[in-house]
């Protein structure tokens, strides 16, 4: 390649397992802090699931929450309009009772949420029993443009949840 100035430059590196020094003929083995924090986050994730079925999900599409004794959300009692977590719990139950369907209609981010946590489960618990990094490449995955997207799924959830609350659908 020739850059602007004339001279040649080596092509842009782009990077991969291999580059990383990853192999999937000699996987990279997890250290006793990862496979400890790994054990630590899916046993948090199956906590949060486990509660997620003991509750029952409300047909509503929100207010499961206040079967762990907490307040109905106040955005619903002063405004008339959900708040942009509304209906997060539930989608949550309805998906740790298997039913993916009225999860996603409760609130797609919600879904999307309870299904990410069930893969916390499964990755984190088999790293930290087999010490396997199963998935390396999930290092740099979260960044700002996880966070710009994870933003942007927040804001058409939500939007989409008023369009529920107010029965547009």
């Amino acid at each position: 390649m020739v850059n602007a100035s004339g001279s040649s430059a080596p092509p842009p590196v782009t990077p991969d397992w291999a580059s990383a020094g990853w192999s999937v003929a000699i996987p990279q083995r997890a250290s006793r802090g990862v496979r400890l924090s790994s054990g630590f986050s899916a046993l948090a994730a199956a906590t949060v699931l486990v509660i997620a079925w003991i509750l029952t999900p409300s047909d509503a599409g929100l207010g499961t929450h206040q079967q762990m004794g907490l307040p109905p959300c106040n955005w619903i009692v002063a405004a008339n309009m959900p708040c942009p977590t509304c209906g997060m719990t539930t989608a949550f139950s309805f998906a740790a009772h298997g039913n993916l369907l009225a999860s996603f209609r409760t609130q797609p981010l919600g879904a999307l949420l309870a299904v990410a946590t069930a893969m916390v489960v499964l990755i984190g618990g088999w790293t930290a029993v087999s010490g396997s990094m199963l998935a390396p490449f999930f290092s740099g995955f979260f960044g700002k443009r996880f966070l710009w997207v994870f933003v942007a799924l927040l804001l058409v959830a939500w939007a989409y949840k008023i369009g529920d609350h107010r029965e547009y659908f």
